[in-house]
């Protein structure tokens, strides 16, 4: 099958690039699967790496089709030898029937394209194939030996240890059985990741280590034994990294779900406030520290809000503003948004405390949310939320306010205006009722 064009784009760009890997690997594909011709894909390949010799795509595709070219040939093999027939008159080469084209792939691929990420690729294929125990262990070597530090290649032989079969395959195996034996593979997984993390201290490593051990804890089990292990895990496991000052930011806020589920308060705010000391310039660091103090109506989230507005000011040169609060009830529980990069520049608010809040407070921090760029329903919703606790028994164009904006805002829900109403009849008293009755007469008509 000649196919001239596709040299065409080998200066071109990148995008151009892929476009051009793509259609030489489906030509390969076709000549494999519908002409039924391994030597012409196996060709299509060799050019297509003659243009593109660096294409990790590309290696991995023909390794895949030689594999698949062996496995091929060996079932034919298998039935025809079933079938009894002669052999002699066809041609199956020992080489092809054990992968070794594949090898041959593989290594010149490795001379070509570094990195753990890229074997691990080739290994993943090669597992898909039964024959291929040798070329696996080949490729597992040469990741031991050649990234020893680094964070994947471990990753990778800790869960290995997962999948070795331990049980003999048997119809009838009892659930503590399963239990007790996943619960050894998992004890060898730790094995690995402990020495993996002692050899490796890194922030990369402890993150796989506890991603793992995160993964395993969220699995249902019927074991209550083996679901305990799993939690005494993961919260080791994240407390040691963090008192090693190698716990990525990124994983803090998982860390501190999990604390608030298991309702260890004291122990999150502990947390929270020890990582915003650690990632003082990050600015969703305080946004989860804050987020939780509200959550648990701490009384320290007024000082915590003069902290972060401290460090913002002083550290984060990206937020041209300067904003000053004195309140808990300033943000609601979805986070504070105006101390992320979605504030409009140069905008100079200073709300001061009120206590109670009043109810121009909650309208000011709608109508900021309002004028964002790309304005959050889910927060507006809690301003509203959060001012009727407050004033709903007494305002009923709040309510309507309310309905208003379900009808009205882009993400809005206007299935939710049934609910807003029934709970506006509850709440409001005497004339406030008869008043409320007659806006939202107006309001359905159009007349508001």
């Amino acid at each position: 099958m000649a196919l001239p064009f596709l040299g065409m784009f080998h200066s071109q760009t990148f995008q151009q690039k892929a476009i051009c890997v793509t259609l030489w690997i489906m030509a390969a594909k076709w000549e494999m699967e519908d002409r039924l011709s391994s030597e012409s894909a196996r060709q299509l390949f060799l050019r297509a790496l003659r243009f593109h010799p660096e294409c990790p795509k590309l290696y991995q595709e023909y390794f895949r089709m030689e594999l698949m070219h062996a496995e091929k040939q060996r079932k034919e093999k298998k039935e025809f030898e079933q079938a009894k027939m002669d052999l002699g008159q066809f041609n199956y080469s020992e080489e092809v029937l054990n992968g070794e084209m594949a090898r041959i792939v593989y290594r010149n691929a490795t001379q070509k394209i570094k990195g753990s990420g890229f074997l691990l690729s080739l290994l993943s294929i090669a597992k898909l194939f039964d024959f291929t125990t040798d070329l696996q262990n080949e490729i597992l070597e040469n990741l031991q030996t050649e990234y020893t530090n680094d964070p994947l290649v471990w990753d990778y032989m800790a869960r290995r240890e997962l999948e070795m079969e331990a049980l003999p395959v048997l119809e009838h195996v009892s659930k503590q059985s399963k239990a007790l034996d996943m619960a050894r593979k998992e004890e060898r997984c730790w094995t690995v990741f402990e020495e993996a993390v002692t050899s490796l201290p890194t922030e990369d490593m402890w993150k796989c280590y506890i991603t793992c051990c995160l993964e395993r804890y969220k699995r249902k089990t019927n074991s209550e034994e083996l679901r305990q292990k799993r939690l005494e895990r993961i919260l080791s496991v994240y407390s040691r990294a963090h008192e090693l000052q190698l716990l990525p930011s990124s994983l803090y806020k998982q860390w501190l779900q999990l604390l608030m589920e298991l309702d260890l308060r004291q122990k999150a705010e502990e947390i929270a406030a020890a990582a915003t000391s650690r990632f003082s310039q990050l600015v969703e660091m305080w946004e989860v520290r804050l987020q939780l103090l509200l959550k648990v109506n701490s009384d320290g989230v007024a000082r915590c809000f003069q902290e972060a507005f401290k460090m913002v000011n002083a550290k984060v040169s990206t937020y041209p503003f300067q904003l000053t609060a004195c309140h808990s009830g300033f943000y609601g529980l979805n986070g504070v948004r105006v101390l992320t990069a979605r504030v409009k520049p140069k905008r100079s608010i200073s709300l001061h405390e009120n206590r109670p809040l009043s109810l121009e407070f909650f309208k000011k921090m709608i109508q900021i949310e309002k004028e964002q760029e790309s304005s959050k329903m889910f927060s507006i919703r809690e301003y509203y939320e959060r001012a009727l606790r407050e004033f709903g028994a007494t305002e009923p164009d709040l309510w309507l306010d309310y309905i208003k904006e379900e009808l009205t805002h882009p993400q809005g829900k206007p299935e939710n205006c049934g609910s807003i109403h029934w709970r506006a009849m509850k709440a409001l008293q005497g004339e406030q009722v008869d008043t409320f009755i007659s806006k939202y007469t107006l309001l359905q008509t159009g007349h508001l």
